[in-house]
């Protein structure tokens, strides 16, 4: 394997290059966001979410030095405690689920001094009355009118809980005072009628920009990525196209089965637990055109552009294009694995999925003809995700003879998870007298180019949100065009049972069902590459 090293806006000339780099590093990178004090509200604090992601992702900001010169983090549950006692929970968590250690405790004594616990119902008007009090306690500055609200309760509560922080005269719509914004975490409905009831819902207590919407797979680092390395390398841009792209095949994997949320799963199933948030979100920064500046607005303009050129599916082509599975008992890693319908809190009889795969065409000019095959899945042999571009082959006249099918056609991989960075198949000769072919690569690897520390997907969106710049949230058009496609791929399964083609063993790349699929067109799927 050959290693290389990529800089981003190379094949520019000196000068734009340059500007680029300066303009997208200003853009993209977190570490030079700048944060005016404010207070962040966190509703569900004593859940798992907070302690696992939350609260050590601000940590992390604080120990970096990215929190603003003056903040609060207020933490609202049901459950009885005090500043302490919450403060002392948080430490214990952060041990345990942060990604440096060990814990600063210098650090930690400046952070925690910013913590604040407000005990009290969810539902009940005095629980928002007593943190309004909390907060004015600061005075009429930054700390009362600069409220980021986050959401990390049941979507069942979304909308009682904005409703609530307006009446307690904690959320405007005018911006009069300060700046105030409310993050909400996916599940966004369950469909395109629930999603476009809940984003009216919101919108009557706020705009639409103080809304944001949270995917964390658009704050993993190469995720992000996708669009500086399409745009800003002249090399990769002009072959991002129906003339030299033959498909593309987005890959998230799952080695873990359901577990525990076998019920969480029986109603949402892999459609809606992962097509309609990340894998298309991944599609749509791998498939939109370039938009017209780095502003919000316009990113996401483009992604909604892209989601709505997707074909639409009537049920018979549901049949040809989409393919559902569910994992029966396997072994993964030598380990017995039960099969779905035995995990607890599953009906035995279930039709429910844990793997879809599905080709999709976008009828536009740069992607006619090019199909996206997309797959995700539970009790898989990984925990992966990929984006692998599949180039069109050489004329097969000069090689064929000698080389057969190890003339493998290019292709370059983007690797979101684990070990993120971006490869590049093409084929080399074997040193010696034959004419002897083998494929080989050349890897950029995160780790050995920028260091081993790569921000967790959640600092980077408690920064932007803090920041206000919503490019790597999900606008309401986004969302609502997102289920339009998941609900017609619905609407074609409905009353349908599994048939046998759509069952696979746990520790399996899924059902016989997918391969069927790509072999409609001569594909096959590619393992997910492996980079130590």
């Amino acid at each position: 394997m050959f290693e290389m090293g990529l800089r981003f806006g190379d094949g520019l000339p000196m000068d734009q290059s340059a500007q680029l780099d300066e303009l997208l590093t200003c853009r993209l990178d977190g570490g030079r966001k700048v944060v005016e004090p404010c207070s962040i509200v966190i509703f569900g604090a004593s859940g798992d979410l907070a302690a696992r992601k939350l609260v050590p992702a601000l940590y992390h900001l604080c120990r970096q030095k990215q929190m603003p010169p003056d903040f609060r983090v207020f933490g609202v549950a049901r459950r009885d405690k005090t500043d302490a006692s919450w403060r002392a929970e948080l430490r214990s968590a952060l041990g345990q689920f942060t990604r440096t250690q060990p814990v600063d405790d210098r650090v930690w004594q400046e952070f925690s001094e910013h913590l604040c616990y407000c005990q009290g119902d969810l539902t009940a008007a005095a629980t928002y009355e007593a943190l309004e009090r909390r907060l004015a306690s600061f005075g009429g500055g930054p700390l009362r009118h600069n409220l980021l609200f986050y959401l990390a309760v049941s979507p069942s509560q979304f909308s009682a809980v904005v409703e609530q922080i307006h009446h307690a005269g904690l959320l405007r719509k005018d911006g009069a005072e300060g700046w105030q914004r409310v993050v909400v975490e996916k599940p966004f409905g369950h469909d395109l009628h629930s999603a476009r009831q809940l984003n009216r819902e919101l919108t009557r207590f706020t705009h639409e920009q103080q809304v944001f919407r949270i995917d964390h797979y658009l704050g993993k680092e190469t995720v992000q990525n996708i669009m500086m390395f399409r745009f800003s390398n002249a090399i990769f841009e002009r072959l991002w196209n129906r003339e030299s792209v033959d498909h593309f095949q987005i890959t998230v994997s799952e080695k873990p089965g359901v577990g525990g949320r076998g019920g969480y799963y029986e109603e949402a199933g892999a459609l809606r637990d992962m097509v309609q948030n990340h894998l298309l979100q991944v599609l749509s920064l791998v498939a939109m055109e370039p938009p017209v500046s780095l502003q919000a607005e316009s990113i996401r303009d483009e992604k909604v552009k892209l989601l709505k050129s997707i074909r639409p599916m009537s049920p018979e082509a549901v049949a040809r294009q989409v393919v559902r599975g569910q994992y029966a008992a396997g072994m993964v890693d030598g380990q017995a694995r039960p099969g779905y319908r035995q995990e607890p809190k599953v009906n035995p009889d279930s039709n429910v999925e844990t793997y879809v795969a599905l080709r999709l065409l976008i009828d536009n000019w740069r992607w006619s003809g090019v199909p996206f095959y997309l797959r995700t899945g539970k009790n898989l042999p990984l925990s992966t995700s990929e984006v692998r571009v599949q180039f069109r082959p050489t004329p097969n006249v000069l090689f064929a003879a000698q080389c057969g099918p190890r003339l493998d056609p290019n292709a370059l991989t983007l690797r979101l998870q684990p070990n993120e960075g971006i490869s590049l198949r093409f084929n080399g000769k074997v040193p010696g007298t034959s004419t002897a072919v083998r494929p080989v690569r050349m890897h950029f690897s995160y780790d050995a180019e920028f260091g081993a520390y790569t921000p967790e997907a959640y600092e980077r969106l408690l920064l932007e949100a803090m920041a206000g710049d919503a490019t790597l949230f999900i606008r309401r058009d986004e969302v609502e065009a997102a289920w339009e496609i998941v609900d017609g791929i619905r609407q074609g399964w409905e009353g349908k049972p599994l048939s046998g083609r759509e069952f696979y063993a746990a520790g399996t790349w899924g059902p016989a069902a997918a391969e069927d699929l790509l072999a409609q067109n001569g594909h096959l799927w590619r393992e997910p590459l492996v980079v130590p």
